[in-house]
C-alpha cells in the first residue's frame, strides 16, 4: 500500500478504517499522577495557582510547592492496586470495543518506561510500564489499542510552575518548576510567563526546539506500542489558533511537526498490518484540518448526521479522580451513546480509577448497568451505520462544547440506525405499556417489529404512522430499541 507523506494533500486521502466504524463504543483510562490528591483535573497547573482550591488544598495537604512540587506528587503515585486485565475483562462486558490509555497528561509525566523522558510510570512512583500492561489486556481480549497524547500543550500550560506567591508568608519565594535539577520535567518555559495571556499562543507554543521534543516522544510512543488510534488533545499541534472551532487561516507550515507524526503513525500501521488501521483524533472542526484523520469533539455532541465518522471523548465524571465530583446515571450514558451513534460518531467513556488503580462503587455499578444493556442492545451498536434520518421528535441535545446536562426525553423521541436490513430505534422517553408512534416509516411496507430483550410486539398502521404497543415491563434501564423490518 502507498505510504503517506507528511503533507495535507497526502494525508487527507485518509479514511476511517471499518473497525472503528464498527465499533462505536470505547474506553478510557485518563489516569496518572494528577488522581493521587483525588481533585480532579488540572491539579498539576492548579497547585501552582495562588487561590485556586487545589492550591489551598495542596498547601494544607502536602506543603508549599516551593517545598513539595508535582515531582514529589509524581512519587506519591502507587498504582499497587492496578489489574489492566481485570479491569480490561469488565471494559470489554461494558460493550467497549476499543481502549485507550493516557500516554501522558499536560503534567508531562509519561505512563511508560520512556527513554526520553526520566519522569515516568517505570522510574518514579509505580515502577510499572502502565501502557505496556494496558497493551497487553487489550490484546488478549482483541481490542484495538489506543494513546492520547496531551503533551503538545505541556509547555505553554504548565508556565506557572515558574511563578510564586504574591502574598503570604511564601510572597516572593519561587516554586519548585524553577529548580535547575528537574529543568528537563518542569520546561525551560520561562518565555511565557506565569500570567495567562488569553491570546491565540494559549494552547500550543511556538518554541521549535519544543516542537522537535513532542515529536521525538510520540514516535517513541508509535513505535513502541504501535497504537490503532492515537489522541491529540487540541487541533493538529502546532497550530497558532486557539478557538479552533471557527473558521481560521491554515498555514501548512504551522502544521508541519504534527503532520509528520500523524504519516508516521499510519505508515507504521501499514508496515505492521499492510494496510493502514490506524485513527488520528483531534479536535480542529475545519474540514481541511479534519479529513486528516477523525474529528474529536470533546463532552459534546453534533445536532445531525455528519458525512465522514466522527468521535466524543467524555467522562463519567471530572477527567482524573475526584471525591467533590459527582458521576453520570447509566441511563444518560446510554442515551448519550445512542444520540452520537444515530449521528454517524463514535463515543470514547472515560472511567475513573482512584490513584491505586482500582474502581469505586459508583464506577462498579456503571459498568454493571452497561454490561446489561449491552447484553440486550449491543447488536444495535456494533456496525451500525446511520438511517436516512437520525431521528424522531422534537428534543434536541445541547451542542454547546463542554455541556452534557441531561436531556429531558419524551415519548414523541427515537434515535435511529441500520444495520442487514433492519432499522433500529432507540425509544429515548418511552414506558412499558404503552403504545408508541413513528411517523418517520410513512410509505414504507412493514414486516415485522421486534422489542430488543423481548421478542415480537403488535404493531400496525394507522394512516401512515406506525404504532407500537409495548409490553409493561421493559427490557433495559434507557434507548430500548425496536428492530423494524
Amino acid at each position: 500500500m502507498q505510504q503517506f507523506a507528511p503533507t495535507f494533500e497526502s494525508l487527507r486521502q485518509y479514511s476511517a478504517p471499518e473497525w472503528f466504524r464498527d465499533a462505536k463504543f470505547g474506553i478510557w483510562s485518563h489516569w496518572g499522577p494528577q488522581s493521587v490528591p483525588m481533585f480532579g483535573d488540572w491539579y498539576a497547573r492548579n497547585m501552582y495557582i495562588e487561590g485556586t482550591p487545589q492550591y489551598e488544598y495542596h498547601v494544607r495537604h502536602y506543603g508549599h510547592p516551593s517545598k513539595f512540587g508535582y515531582k514529589d506528587l509524581c512519587a506519591l503515585w502507587k498504582a499497587e492496586k492496578f489489574d489492566a486485565d481485570a479491569l480490561m475483562e469488565k471494559y470489554y462486558r461494558a460493550g467497549a470495543r476499543y481502549f485507550m490509555s493516557q500516554g501522558s497528561h499536560h503534567d508531562h509525566f509519561f505512563n511508560y518506561g520512556s527513554k526520553i523522558n526520566r519522569m515516568n510510570s517505570v522510574n518514579v512512583g509505580p515502577h510499572k510500564d502502565i501502557l505496556a500492561l494496558w497493551k497487553a489486556a487489550a490484546d488478549r481480549f482483541h481490542l484495538p489499542f489506543g494513546i492520547s497524547e496531551h503533551l503538545g500543550a505541556s509547555f505553554s500550560w504548565w508556565r506557572v510552575n515558574k511563578g510564586c506567591d504574591k502574598h503570604g508568608p511564601y510572597a516572593g519565594v519561587p516554586y519548585d518548576g524553577n529548580d535547575p535539577a528537574y529543568r528537563d520535567f518542569y520546561f525551560d518555559n520561562y518565555e511565557h510567563g506565569t500570567e495567562d495571556p488569553g491570546n491565540i499562543f494559549t494552547w500550543y507554543t511556538q518554541n521549535k526546539d519544543f516542537h522537535e521534543y513532542w515529536l521525538r516522544c510520540i514516535n517513541e510512543m508509535v513505535d513502541t506500542f504501535k497504537p490503532d488510534l492515537l489522541y491529540s488533545d487540541g487541533g493538529i499541534p502546532f497550530s497558532r489558533y486557539f478557538d479552533i472551532t471557527k473558521p481560521h487561516e491554515i498555514t501548512e507550515s504551522d502544521y508541519a511537526v504534527g503532520l509528520e507524526a500523524i504519516a508516521h503513525l499510519y505508515n507504521t500501521s501499514i508496515a505492521l498490518h499492510g494496510e493502514n488501521r490506524a485513527v488520528y483524533l483531534q479536535k480542529d472542526r475545519m474540514p481541511e484540518i479534519y479529513q486528516v484523520g477523525v474529528l474529536d469533539i470533546e463532552k459534546s455532541q453534533l445536532p445531525g448526521i455528519m458525512p465522514d465518522p466522527w468521535h466524543t471523548d467524555t467522562c463519567i465524571g471530572n477527567w482524573f479522580y475526584d471525591v467533590h465530583n459527582p458521576y453520570k446515571r447509566p441511563e444518560q450514558i446510554v442515551e448519550m451513546l445512542v444520540d452520537i451513534i444515530s449521528k454517524n460518531g463514535s463515543m470514547l467513556l472515560n472511567i475513573l480509577q482512584r490513584p491505586d488503580g482500582s474502581l469505586d462503587d459508583d464506577a462498579e455499578y456503571i459498568l454493571a448497568e452497561l454490561t446489561k444493556w449491552y447484553a440486550v442492545c449491543g447488536e444495535a451498536v456494533y456496525g451500525t451505520r446511520p438511517w436516512r434520518v437520525f431521528g424522531e421528535g422534537a428534543t434536541l441535545v445541547k451542542i454547546q462544547g463542554f455541556t452534557e446536562d441531561k436531556t429531558d426525553w419524551n415519548i414523541h423521541d427515537y434515535r435511529f440506525v441500520e444495520k442487514d436490513g433492519a432499522v433500529y430505534a432507540f425509544m429515548m422517553g418511552a414506558h412499558g405499556g404503552e403504545t408508541v408512534t413513528l411517523r418517520s416509516f410513512a410509505g414504507q411496507e412493514i414486516h415485522s417489529v421486534e422489542l430488543l430483550g423481548y421478542g415480537p410486539v403488535p404493531y400496525h398502521d394507522e394512516f401512515g404512522v406506525l404504532m407500537v404497543s409495548l409490553p409493561d415491563n421493559l427490557p433495559v434501564i434507557a434507548a430500548n430499541a425496536l428492530k423494524i423490518r
